[in-house]
């Protein structure tokens, strides 16, 4: 068992004020490590170390940041490998999967930032005005455990990037990556304070940093219901919040597309680490009249993601995080069939021979009605829902029949076509026939999907203040 029981505090790791954490491996129910149960003490202590680093950092220039950014890439690549196991063990992501994306996606994420500060950043002149964006000061970074690394890293890169200073709050569920990204930040030589890490339980720690006096800027993503208590905290003082806060998203496949490409790709999408993804395509809306076919489809492709144990490089559907989401999970799976769904494949028992571990079977349902439960909520596993349509028009109304507006994607044969649907879908990404993820577009939602943009130069200017400086 790994013991982390510290927290990285003014450029040092030090100990925790409170009690201790289990983090358990979700594919054997065991104990993997045990880190802090951080404290408001704990919070305060972080926070007023990044205050105290803020001057200095925020004046620093931009090549400066740019190399301790550089230097932070090259720890995360030279650890590749430790943190793609690490996410296997520790949230069940499937080790080929852990490597090539939950390890691979924080890289790109700070090297985004360090190539940004490598170009010239001119100020702005407006009529007799010189419009200029200072940093905004100390950022608490409260994140999930899904992604757990690249929800960091896509918040402390363009924070540290703007010339903030952060504290970062992680999940308790998974937050073993987060000691080898710190590991890797004390080896690149960031200023003492400049970055910081506190663990602990939501209502303790994540709370403290978001009501803290000096904290400036939270930055937060994970559910609605948490997201709208840290607004509520955060607005008592006043402080610019952030938040991405999931999503069911629409994968929208209209009459003239190649149903077979579109239905795998749906399917994959919807699967992606074990359903446990915010932009995960889990409503599958097809023509009527190729309904059977899609499900007939979508049957064969999801039944190719066999449950296993993540560490096998074969395994494409490891376990879910914990033991309360996979009951979540069930439930819902119980409900689609209580309120007539038809289950195609999967279901709410537990997959064959893996009665030790935390796995749900891939599941679709179909003739899905798109106000239905399943429909309706995240589920946050791996379930998809097919929702046949009539017409276009149909099929707009019931991709907009959502409160979240994160990601989709639209198909079709024309793809002036394809792009004129999806400028009518109310949310923030979508992808048109399978279009590639660009890690330097605007990244946000929608709705109650959230409030603000991550990645790229949209996510330095949620670090900033604007000031006019009259001439």
């Amino acid at each position: 068992m790994e013991e982390r029981n510290v927290l990285y505090v003014g450029g040092e790791w030090v100990p925790g004020a409170g009690a201790t954490i289990a983090v358990e491996n979700p594919a054997t129910e065991q104990v993997l490590a045990v880190i802090p149960e951080g404290t408001a003490e704990d919070a305060d202590r972080a926070v007023r170390a990044a205050r105290e680093a803020f001057p200095a950092w925020s004046a620093t220039s931009r090549a400066e940041r740019g190399e301790c950014l550089r230097r932070l890439h090259e720890g995360l690549v030279k650890r590749a490998e430790e943190i793609g196991e690490t996410i296997a063990r520790d949230v069940g992501t499937p080790l080929r999967m852990a490597t090539r994306i939950q390890a691979a996606l924080p890289q790109t994420d700070v090297r985004t930032f360090v190539d940004l500060l490598a170009e010239d950043e001119a100020d702005e002149r407006v009529g007799n005005s010189l419009i200029v964006r200072e940093a905004a000061g100390v950022v608490a970074a409260i994140t999930p455990w899904n992604y757990p690394l690249h929800q960091i890293t896509c918040k402390i890169a363009p924070a540290l990037a703007a010339g903030c200073t952060v504290v970062v709050k992680p999940s308790e569920v998974a937050p073993l990556s987060a000691y080898q990204l710190f590991d890797a930040i004390h080896e690149a030589g960031f200023p003492p304070g400049v970055v910081n890490l506190v663990t602990g339980f939501g209502p303790v720690a994540g709370e403290a940093l978001a009501t803290h006096p000096e904290v400036d800027v939270v930055s937060f993503t994970g559910s609605v219901r948490a997201g709208t208590r840290v607004a509520e905290l955060a607005a008592r003082s006043v402080k610019r919040v952030t938040l991405e806060l999931g999503g069911k998203s629409a994968n929208v496949i209209l009459d003239d597309a190649d149903l077979a490409t579109a239905v795998k790709v749906g399917v994959s999408n919807a699967f992606l680490n074990g359903g446990q993804t915010c932009t995960a395509w889990t409503r599958m809306l097809v023509p009527r009249e190729k309904h059977e076919e899609a499900v007939a489809l979508a049957k064969k492709f999801a039944e190719g993601f066999t449950p296993g144990d993540p560490l096998d490089p074969k395994t494409k559907l490891g376990p879910l995080v914990s033991a309360a989401q996979r009951e979540r999970v069930r439930e819902f799976i119980a409900k689609g069939v209580a309120e007539g769904a038809t289950l195609v494949t999967g279901g709410a028992d537990a997959p064959a021979g893996l009665d030790t571990g935390y796995f749900v079977a891939p599941t679709v349902f179909a003739d899905v009605d798109p106000d239905s439960t399943i429909a309706q909520e995240e589920i946050f596993g791996p379930v998809l829902s097919i929702i046949p349509f009539d017409d276009e028009a149909d099929a707009l109304r019931i991709a907009n029949n959502s409160r979240y507006g994160l990601h989709g994607a639209v198909w079709s044969a024309d793809p002036d076509r394809a792009l004129a649907f999806a400028r009518r879908v109310r949310t923030g990404q979508i992808d048109v026939n399978g279009g590639a993820y660009n890690p330097l577009a605007p990244f946000g939602g929608y709705k109650q999907s959230g409030v603000g943009r991550e990645m790229g130069r949209s996510a330095m200017a949620e670090f900033t203040e604007v000031k006019s400086i009259q001439l």
